[in-house]
Parts: structure tokens; C-alpha cells; sequence
């Protein structure tokens, strides 16, 4: 019989929970959704691993992810963050996706849904002091955090059904090994003294190690008072941009022997501005840059309290900025990948 229900592997956080709950005893048997276009090479493997091929878009396919997974928990990672070109995609995805896989997983009798939400629903902090915490109002940044905003009120409207309980996530910034492409490109623009700092590089982010929120994941999986619930999911404290970017320079010269630069691209205020400016406009015509939106946000603090997350689920994040760059690098480097 069918453990847990997994979407969004082979993708980063998919892939690390999967590896994870093969770990569980508690887990025998997993079943994932995986996009019909991605290779055999990449699929999730091992023994009780059992893969169904679909697209959240897709209400057939969601039907046929869920059947027979009665009593089932449902851990929901799969979503759109960087469209390839048009905004619309991210509704297709992330709103009418999760609304298709949600309805199918209570009609076939899962007991919990576990959703991967993102900070993008409320924004940015208003002041480098405030922390978001789970009685913060929405204030969607852009079309992915209303993306991400309607996600989670459909997921509120099928818990106040009553017959699918299930628990809502906010994960920060991702880091750690088996990231994607976006994030190795990250680490080479610090060695090669190309990554900006918009401003004072005071600006403060809460980052995730991906082994810490596949803790919650499981966490909130299994806690009976988290039903219903929202939390917050974070390391300990946030970081200032130039503690992210000063740390991964130290543990690529000390630690892996590479050459750094030691530079950076320092721009005013002025530039994350205008790129919102770009950002908005081009979002506004149902376009999407990768570029031009993560250079809006590089001057923000977008920081959050895990209080909530702490004493309901017994979250406890043991990783902390130094040692997950120094396992994220050495994933690069055991992977043969040039940084």
C-alpha cells in the first residue's frame, strides 16, 4: 500500500525528500509524479519507489497519481518559480495544478496534504527589524506570489471541506546540495567577483537548507496538531548579503583550494529600482525575466521568525549557513561541476 505521495521529483526538494523517507522504515512505499518528458536517467529509484508519469495540468493525470493511496500522505513540491517566458504559466501550475492534485487526493482518501508554499505571498519585510511571522498579511510579490497566494487559499478551501487535512509551508530561499543550474551560477559570480550587492549588502535573507525543510516536510506530515496549519520554515536566523556572499568566498579559497576574485558588483539602490520598474512592466504584459526579477529583490530583506514552526512541529534546523555552503559546494565538486 502506498506510504506518501510525492510531486516535484526529480526536481531539487522532490528528489532530497524522496531520498529521505526511502531512509524511513516508517515509509515503505512511494509513489511520484514525474512530467512525461523527463529521461529514465533522472527518475526517482530504489526499491518501493513507484513512478507515475503526468502533468499537474492535467486532472486525469492527477486522478491516476492518487488512486489506490488511501490514508496516503501527499507531500505537494512540484511548482513553477522562473517561467521560461509568459506569467501565465505559473496560474497553469501552481494554482490550477495544485486545484486538480488536491481535489484527486481527496477523492481517493489521502489522509494529509503537505504543500510547499513560498515567501512570495507576503512580499518583502518593510524594515531590515521586521520578521514575517504566520499572522502577516499577503502581500504578493509579483505574479509568482500570487501565484503562490491563491495556491494557498485553494488548499484552505479543501481543508475547511474536512475530508483532506492538510498543512501549508513557507520555505525561504533554498541552498544545499543537488541545487539547480540557477544557484551554481550564483556561487561562479562570487568567484569571479561578479555577484551584486545593491546598495549596503546589509539587507538580511532567511535561507532553507534543503535537508532542514525535508525535516519539516516529514515533520508536518505526521503531527496531528499541525492540521490545518501555516509555519514558517527557515535556518535559525537570517543573513545579511554580505555574510552569503563573503562565506561562500572564504570556503571556495580555504577549503577547495579555488582562486577568488574577491570583488563585487556594487550598484546603487537605484538599480534593484529600476529593474522592479522592468519587472513590473513586463509582468504586466504577461512577460517574465529571470534576471531582471532577482535583480528587484537583491536589495530586500526578506526575513521570517520559525517560533511557530519550532514548538507545534519540533522543527529544529541543525544546519546553519557555513556548513551548508560547505556541503553544497562539495556536491559541485564531487559532481565534476566547474564553479
Amino acid at each position: 500500500m502506498v506510504s506518501s505521495l510525492i510531486t516535484g521529483a526529480p526536481g531539487w526538494i522532490g528528489s532530497r525528500l524522496v531520498q529521505a523517507l526511502q531512509a524511513d522504515p516508517a515509509s515503505p512505499r512511494l509513489r511520484c509524479l514525474v512530467l512525461p518528458e523527463v529521461p529514465a536517467a533522472a527518475l526517482p529509484a530504489g526499491d518501493g519507489v513507484e513512478v507515475v508519469r503526468g502533468d499537474l495540468r492535467d486532472p486525469a493525470a492527477t486522478q491516476a497519481f492518487c488512486r489506490g493511496a488511501e490514508g496516503a500522505t501527499l507531500f505537494h513540491c512540484a511548482g513553477l518559480i522562473h517561467p521560461a517566458r509568459f506569467t501565465r504559466d505559473l496560474d497553469a501550475v501552481n494554482v490550477a495544478g495544485t486545484r486538480h492534485l488536491l481535489t484527486a487526493a481527496e477523492a481517493a482518501g489521502v489522509r494529509r496534504a503537505v504543500v510547499l508554499s513560498s515567501n512570495s505571498p507576503l512580499g518583502v519585510n518593510p524594515s531590515r527589524e521586521h520578521r514575517f511571522d504566520e499572522q502577516s498579511p499577503y502581500h504578493p510579490s509579483m505574479t509568482y506570489g500570487r501565484s503562490k497566494m491563491l495556491m494557498e487559499q485553494a488548499t484552505h478551501e479543501v481543508q475547511a471541506r474536512g475530508r483532506l487535512e492538510t498543512v501549508i509551508l513557507r520555505p525561504m530561499w533554498f541552498y544545499g546540495p543537488g541545487q539547480p543550474e540557477r544557484q551554481t551560477t550564483f556561487f561562479r559570480m562570487i568567484r569571479r567577483g561578479g555577484a551584486p550587492i545593491i546598495g549596503d549588502g546589509g539587507n538580511l535573507r532567511s535561507l532553507t537548507y534543503v535537508d532542514s525543510l525535508c525535516q519539516a516536510l516529514r515533520l508536518a506530515g505526521r503531527q496531528p496538531a499541525a492540521n490545518g496549519q501555516t509555519y514558517w520554515i527557515a535556518d535559525e536566523r537570517p543573513y545579511s548579503m554580505n555574510e552569503i556572499i563573503g562565506t561562500v568566498e572564504r570556503l571556495m579559497e580555504t577549503e577547495f583550494g579555488l582562486t577568488v576574485a574577491h570583488r563585487r558588483l556594487r550598484l546603487p539602490v537605484l538599480a534593484s529600482a529600476v529593474a522592479g520598474w522592468c519587472d513590473a512592466g513586463l509582468q504586466s504584459l504577461g512577460l517574465y525575466h529571470q534576471k531582471i526579477h532577482v535583480l528587484s529583490e537583491m536589495d530586500k530583506t526578506i526575513a521570517c521568525s520559525i517560533d511557530k514552526a519550532r514548538r507545534e512541529l519540533g522543527y529544529a534546523p541543525e544546519v546553519e549557513l557555513e556548513e551548508g555552503l560547505r556541503r553544497s559546494l562539495a556536491w559541485c565538486v564531487a559532481q565534476g561541476i566547474a564553479l
